[in-house]
């Protein structure tokens, strides 16, 4: 409600949760499938990122259902009081969204839907104005109305969630999403819709050091690419070289660059292709992959390993990358429109989290009457461009996302729970901050706050040989940014805190204290 642009109720996310009674951690992924009618290489790029085509079904509304039913205590009613309040009464809105708005304003008056959420008066609203969304406290009000009604039948908690869930993605909420789609030529069916539901699974997981770490799995591709990071620089003497050394930097980037080259070319929905996820996480196959880093220059950007041969469990071959979509290959930036946060409870229970609407406002349609926008997963970063591979844009196909949460244990006993934001960065960002607290024993807020770089990549990681350029924050010293040129690094340098915004919880295990980190990046 208040960050639309970011994340809502239409959006897809990740969840890692520690749970303190039992000492397990658990992942749970919110995130919807393109709708079943979607043709591979019916539309152009564009098409699939904004506008009508555009979408996936939403994902993070029956993540939060579900989260209160496995571990939650309190109603939905309770939880959704203060977003309804917001959405009802009016925040003041503030400069990010106000800029946000600007930026899809012509997007938004293309439908009226979108025009009246966002454009109220008919005009971009101003910073510190009221801003309204009745559409969607209808929508919330809906969904505790079903809680309500079957509480008061004398049922349990969970069949009154059970029940607010229905409504959602089987009631007259998910008809309005039909007829609203169907009017306007979109691809959207009854059945996309209640075929969803969230999926709670193990998390993916490595001991690093010592330290048990975990995070999401496919259809996050960023939990793999943070796991295998840090494998993939474990043999090297990270302590030694502190901060703000070059080689540590260059480090870092070359473990960044070969695990994108797996995880580019074979993650995908498992549900429908085989990923090769133990293999990518094997040991032996990763001191393989680490061979490739040298501490004497910077590598080209390499071909990805066959990890099928360590894996037990899937076989196949890899994937070539001769089709390509009708549009540009090139990847783009979603940095502004995905949010985190990390919580932890009085009992010690903990929980990161990473949702997001892809890009800002998602698709930038409002769906009818419901005040809802729907996560673009479609567009090509969260699908491959080119057409033969695993993770193109298909019909009932769950596109892949960064968004990957992390929580570390030592010993059983939580450590760290962290996440940010980023878009492709968000892999990356984490991995430094890993290295931060983990081998540079930084406490949890100048590990947060530290300088940090961005690898992209042009046109983009499934491509080996791409043009790695490497965006790293101002406030590095002379010394350093000479140091990664001298190692062959295409550095750009980047606004003082400009890259991802993590948050993050931290144990303090000499005294069984606690301390957060904010990010100043997003204040």
């Amino acid at each position: 409600v208040v960050r639309p642009q970011m994340s809502g109720a239409g959006g897809n996310g990740f969840l890692t949760y520690f749970d303190k009674s039992s000492g397990a951690v658990r992942s749970l992924t919110a995130a919807g499938a393109a709708p079943g009618a979607l043709v591979a290489g019916d539309r152009l790029a564009e098409e699939l990122n904004k506008g009508i085509y555009a979408g996936v079904v939403p994902g993070l509304l029956g993540g939060w259902v579900s989260m209160l039913k496995e571990f939650g205590t309190m109603s939905l009613s309770e939880v959704l009081a203060p977003a309804l309040e917001y959405a009802t009464d009016g925040h003041p809105i503030e400069a990010s969204v106000v800029q946000a708005i600007a930026s899809q304003e012509d997007l938004f008056r293309q439908y009226p839907t979108s025009a009246r959420t966002f454009l109220p008066e008919d005009r971009v609203p101003e910073v510190g104005e009221l801003f309204k969304m009745p559409d969607l406290a209808s929508t919330f009000r809906k969904l505790i109305e079903e809680e309500e009604r079957v509480l008061q039948q004398g049922r349990n908690r969970n069949e009154a969630l059970d029940a607010a869930f229905s409504r959602f993605y089987n009631g007259d909420i998910a008809e309005e999403f039909v007829r609203f789609y169907t009017e306007e030529g979109g691809l959207f069916a009854e059945e996309d819709f209640s075929n969803f539901s969230p999926i709670w699974d193990d998390p993916i997981h490595i001991n690093y050091r010592g330290y048990d770490i975990y995070s999401s799995p496919s259809t996050s591709r960023g939990g793999l690419e943070v796991l295998m990071q840090l494998k993939l620089v474990e043999r090297f003497d990270l302590r030694a070289l502190g901060s703000g050394n070059p080689l540590l930097t260059h480090l870092l980037a070359e473990a960044i660059q070969v695990a994108k080259s797996d995880i580019y070319q074979y993650v995908a929905d498992p549900k429908k292709f085989s990923v090769p996820t133990e293999g990518m996480l094997e040991e032996s196959y990763l001191s393989l992959r680490s061979d490739l880093i040298s501490e004497a220059n910077s590598m080209v950007y390499p071909a990805a390993g066959e990890p099928r041969g360590y894996d037990r469990s899937s076989s196949g071959s890899r994937n070539s990358r001769r089709g390509l979509i009708l549009g540009s290959d090139r990847e783009r930036s979603h940095e502004g429109s995905t949010t985190s946060f990390s919580i932890m409870d009085r009992e010690g229970n903990v929980v990161a989290c990473t949702p997001t609407h892809g890009g800002a406002f998602g698709t930038g349609v409002v769906v009818g009457n419901t005040g809802i926008t729907f996560n673009n997963g479609t567009r090509i970063g969260s699908t491959s461009p080119y057409s033969d591979h695993v993770n193109y844009a298909r019909g009932g196909q769950v596109p892949i996302l960064n968004n990957s949460p992390v929580i570390v244990l030592k010993d059983g006993e939580f450590i760290l729970a962290l996440g940010t934001p980023g878009g492709e960065t968000i892999g990356q960002t984490q991995f430094q901050v890993l290295v931060n607290i983990l081998d540079l024993d930084m406490s949890v807020q100048e590990a947060v706050e530290a300088p940090r770089f961005s690898l992209f990549a042009a046109p983009n990681f499934y491509r080996a040989g791409s043009e790695i350029t490497m965006r790293i924050e101002d406030r590095i010293s002379v010394e350093h940014l000479e140091g990664l040129q001298g190692l062959g690094h295409n550095v750009q340098l980047a606004p003082s805190y400009s890259l991802g915004s993590i948050q993050a919880i931290l144990k303090n295990t000499n005294f069984g204290t606690f301390a957060a980190g904010a990010d100043p990046r997003r204040a």
